[in-house]
């Protein structure tokens, strides 16, 4: 991401999350969509076509991470989103490979990320990515809204 990239990031991540219908218009999760990435220990990743921003993955580093990191050895994966129109074209593929590159260049040992229950074709690019999922750090973050969470083990640098 360049300098100045995060306002444009941010409106990608709601416009994506909220055209599909996995975060309501009003929800409070908007704010931290539109700002993810800020912060010390986050990477953030873009994909462009033509000049066009049209995909994004952040990367955290523990503890800057969000609910499911344990431990320095665990980087952690959020806020995958690609624009409708470049969906199914290989890009989120390409930002989830970055973002395995990137954690496993930082040293960690494990890649973790939740995803929403309605989220089936992340799921499954995901698995085909090789990650399995951790059904005992699954959680609710509010009630009725429950997260999968899956994790991948990265190879020794």
């Amino acid at each position: 991401m360049r300098a100045g990239e995060l306002p444009e990031v941010g409106e990608l991540r709601v416009a994506t999350y909220v055209g599909q219908g996995h975060v309501a218009p009003d929800s409070d999760y908007l704010a931290k969509l539109r700002t993810l990435g800020g912060d010390p220990g986050s990477l953030v990743l873009v994909a462009e076509d033509g000049g066009r921003l049209v995909g994004t993955i952040t990367v955290q580093s523990y503890p800057h991470g969000g609910e499911v990191l344990r431990g320095p050895e665990e980087s952690e994966i959020r806020a995958l989103a690609v624009a409708p129109d470049a969906q199914r074209g290989g890009v989120g593929r390409g930002l989830l490979r970055a973002g395995v590159a990137a954690a496993a260049l930082s040293g960690a040992g494990r890649l973790v990320l939740c995803t929403m229950p309605s989220m089936v074709g992340a799921q499954r690019m995901y698995a085909m990515a090789g990650f399995g999922r951790l059904y005992e750090r699954d959680w609710e973050v509010r009630p009725g809204l429950r997260l999968l969470v899956y994790g991948l083990d990265l190879p020794a640098g």
